[in-house]
């Protein structure tokens, strides 16, 4: 039986794509382990699905100025140490890596081991994290095609983002019968990401008596972002966040609204579900959003609206066109290489994992 330790941390993006692995490895006969920060999101995620779970220290990079720039290069040497020891207890064949701070000492202390690693960068420009991992990876997996001009030719893998399977098993009856809403009329579905974003949530509640003329709408808000004074409102239901249930909201919906997070727009891809898409603006982040969604939009796969465009008149505008263009959409998607992620990352997990020393 291959070992194979698992890393990635920080947010639930640098995780699922993650858990997404565990059937298949499973499947492989995979013994797999996961190294993670001592109390990070990962600890939480990881737990449900018993696997045996090694906490390091971690310290964050900064390209700004603060007082843990003076601490934290500590705790990276702690966590380098301590991943260095929990590798050779475990002696796993293989290394795989979705980035975040707590992975880059794993994985730059499995290379000082002869341990193989497989990083994966979801972004189209390689966070900092990744890039300091880069130079110690056998094989770095990304989701776009203009990433490969950013990586080492030799190193560089187009793979797309592992989607979990239960997302393509929703049950269209069932989300129906939670929102309440009639067969006969499309669904849009909006997300805002995790938190719920202000700037979606009120534009679509401004939009919303245009909206429910042609459409029904779900609206994962955000925590405490639920507007009450809604709450009766035929065609519309809201939701602060939602789990199980999402695979079902999305068998649904015709027309996802949603920020583009590379993992939420690689869903999106692997559903084929028609897309608008409203990226993190660059004064909120470091601009990565704005490019995945460009990219999409390149290839066919979105629309996108720029947030500083983004007013109620224009959201019901794309909306319809993307609705009575739909097929296009899902014939676009239909051709992407960047499908067929999960068994394209296990043929290099399978490859790369003979090449321990």
């Amino acid at each position: 039986m291959k070992k194979i330790v698992l890393t990635g941390g920080g947010t639930a993006g640098h995780v699922t794509p993650n858990i997404a692995l565990l059937p298949a490895l499973r499947e492989a006969g995979y013994d797999i382990h996961y190294i993670g920060s001592y109390d990070g999101i990962e600890k939480r995620l990881i737990e449900d699905y018993k696997i045996p779970y090694y906490g390091i220290a971690t310290g964050k990079f900064r390209r700004y100025f603060a007082l843990q720039n003076f601490t934290d290069p500590l705790r990276v040497l702690k966590g380098y140490a301590e991943a260095r020891k929990t590798l050779k207890q475990i002696q796993p064949d293989i290394v795989f890596s979705k980035g975040g701070f707590v992975s880059v000492p794993v994985v730059r202390a499995a290379h000082s081991l002869g341990i193989p690693c497989i990083i994966h960068e979801s972004d189209m420009t390689p966070g900092l994290a990744n890039k300091l991992c880069i130079p110690a990876a056998t094989k770095v997996c990304c989701n776009f095609p203009e990433t490969l001009q950013m990586l080492p030719p030799d190193k560089a893998v187009l793979t797309g983002s592992p989607i979990r399977a239960e997302l393509r098993q929703g049950n269209r009856i069932a989300a129906l019968d939670l929102c309440g809403f009639t067969a006969n009329k499309p669904v849009i579905m909006v997300i805002g990401g995790s938190l719920g974003a202000a700037s979606i949530n009120k534009v679509v509640r401004e939009a919303l008596p245009r909206l429910l003329e042609d459409f029904q709408v779900i609206h994962i808000c955000g925590k405490e972002k639920v507007d009450n004074l809604l709450l009766s409102v035929e065609g519309y239901k809201q939701f602060e966040y939602v789990k199980a249930e999402l695979k079902d909201l999305f068998a649904l919906s015709d027309v996802v609204v949603s920020r583009a997070g590379a993992n939420a727009i690689c869903e999106l891809l692997a559903l084929k579900k028609p897309n608008v898409l409203i990226p993190l603006s660059a004064k909120s982040s470091r601009g990565d959003q704005i490019l995945n969604a460009h990219s999409f939009e390149s290839q066919g796969f979105s629309l996108v609206i720029d947030e500083d465009d983004l007013i109620d008149f224009v959201l019901v505008e794309k909306i319809h066109e993307v609705y009575f263009s739909r097929q296009i959409y899902i014939d676009a998607m239909g051709k992407s290489d960047q499908l067929g992620s999960i068994q394209t990352i296990m043929e290099l997990i399978h490859q790369t994992a003979g090449q321990s020393a």
